[in-house]
């Protein structure tokens, strides 16, 4: 009479599955190995094959015009850290928000008639918090560009 252990493909000394242990492996990492290798090399060849391109055809005209920073062709007269005014940041990011509250009132505004008005409460909720920010934003003169 042949156990219940036995009946699953168990032995009875080690407990392990001896169903298993002469089959392969199907869950192999060779894929994702092959892949990320992939990706490695699209992102590596492009940049060595621009250097040598640089090193076999660019000129070598070394000196200190040839290896002066510039932006936008002109020469820089002060440091490039410039401390800028928190304002421009809020308004920027009150830019986003509303940018981004029609992001969402669009779909909104198209499935308006077909909807029940849990979802007009929810959006009305929504459109109430944005008119809070901005009145926050009106009285913090947030607004006002100097």
């Amino acid at each position: 009479m042949r156990s219940a252990l036995q009946v699953v493909g168990f032995a009875k000394k080690d407990l392990l599955p001896q169903v298993f242990m002469n089959q392969p492996v199907n869950d192999s990492y060779l894929p994702i190995v092959v892949l990320a290798i992939a990706a490695a090399g699209f992102a590596i060849t492009p940049l060595v094959l621009a250097r040598l391109w640089a090193k076999k055809f660019s000129p070598r005209k070394p000196g200190p015009n040839k290896n002066a920073t510039y932006e936008c062709g002109l020469e820089s007269k002060d440091d490039a850290l410039i401390q800028f005014r928190p304002e421009y940041y809020l308004y920027a990011i009150i830019f986003l928000i509303f940018d981004v509250e029609v992001i969402f009132l669009l779909p909104f505004a198209v499935a308006f008639s077909g909807l029940t008005i849990g979802p007009a409460i929810a959006m009305l909720v929504f459109l109430l918090l944005l008119a809070e920010g901005l009145v926050w934003a009106w009285q913090k003169g947030v607004l006002t560009w100097v």
